[in-house]
């Protein structure tokens, strides 16, 4: 019989939590994606979500959220990010047997909703929640600190941004994206998703945009998902704590620092705008679907739990961290905090 204090933990884990990415990141990245969506994956998708509408995928990129607020969908929120027990800015790593405890992480969750898109045996209903969940988990996981433990994801580092009191989590959920865009409505999102799609055609990541599809295989989603995961995490070391948890604790954000990490934070909306498509467009054809010349890399299959070039060893110290991690989680959540 489980303990009361695991019981305890469980449910303080599915407590629900605010927006990652917020609106504006979210519905971006969605509109991107249709801008590079084969004809064969929009009728797809539009057929599953039952939305011809012009902002059809956007629609329902913030939904996830929506749903684990509620009793039937509290044990998704677990599935919004995975915890890296690495140790910026010294080291950055994700490491899936390690940091994707039993109950599940953004990782597991994008390969199990794939495959649930793809069962054609499963109900209507069951695969239109299957893809909202992959148009949102894809966002996520572009997000550095859904992708990384320190601090509880940064929920934990007290900032202030523009004069602003917050954490380091809402400063890159929202407050750095929505200031370098000017708001957060469909309006402001369909200017921005304009201006990025328009940099990965033809601008600044026209030379980048094969390298992100690197990894990406249907048949193996949790492989594709790892190295998204572990991209956004470089981001921890390099961009978002360069100096140590002290470098931002306390501090005003708004200005250099903003500056410093407008770069990492477009590029991770535009990766993950055109490796949903891609993403959407393999499930949908079987083909990446993306501009002329790319390709989608193929690589021998690995195991789902240990990715190439990645090995430790489980001892009692990394098991107690761990355990650590999910009441961190836990009490986070409980306090209202965002995950």
């Amino acid at each position: 019989m489980p303990s009361t204090l695991s019981t305890t933990l469980l449910t303080l884990l599915t407590l629900p939590s605010a927006h990652a990415w917020g609106t504006l990141g979210h519905t971006t990245i969605a509109l991107i994606a249709q801008n590079f969506l084969h004809p064969k994956a929009v009728a797809y998708t539009q057929a599953l979500l039952n939305d011809s509408t012009p902002t059809y995928l956007a629609n329902h990129a913030t939904w996830a959220d929506s749903y684990r607020s509620t009793a039937e969908g509290a044990f998704t929120s677990v599935f919004h990010y995975i915890d890296a027990l690495d140790a910026p800015p010294a080291s950055c790593e994700v490491i899936y047997e390690r940091d994707c405890p039993e109950e599940g992480c953004i990782v597991s969750a994008l390969a199990n909703y794939t495959a649930r898109i793809r069962d054609e045996e499963l109900s209507w209903d069951d695969r239109n929640k299957a893809l909202k969940m992959v148009i949102h988990f894809t966002g996520d996981i572009h997000q550095p600190l859904h992708t990384e433990n320190t601090a509880v994801g940064g929920n934990r580092i007290n900032t202030t941004f523009d004069g602003r009191l917050g954490n380091l989590h809402r400063v890159w959920d929202s407050s750095i994206i929505e200031k370098l865009v000017g708001g957060f409505n469909m309006s402001f999102a369909q200017a921005w998703a304009f201006n990025l799609t328009t940099e990965i055609r033809h601008g600044e990541y026209r030379r980048q945009r094969r390298g992100w599809l690197k990894g990406m295989e249907l048949e193996e989603p949790v492989g594709t998902a790892m190295v998204w995961a572990n991209d956004a995490n470089d981001d921890v070391c390099t961009t978002v704590l360069p100096e140590g948890v002290e470098g931002v604790e306390g501090k005003e954000l708004g200005g250099a620092y903003y500056q410093a990490a407008i770069p990492a934070a477009k590029s991770e909306v535009a990766k993950a705008g055109y490796r949903l498509a891609a993403w959407l467009n393999l499930i949908a054809t079987g083909k990446a679907g993306l501009p002329k010349g790319l390709k989608v890399h193929k690589r021998s299959p690995q195991p789902a739990n240990v990715l190439p070039g990645q090995s430790f060893e489980w001892t009692a110290a990394v098991l107690e961290k761990r355990l650590a991690v999910r009441a961190a989680r836990a009490e986070a959540e409980l306090c209202g905090h965002e995950c």
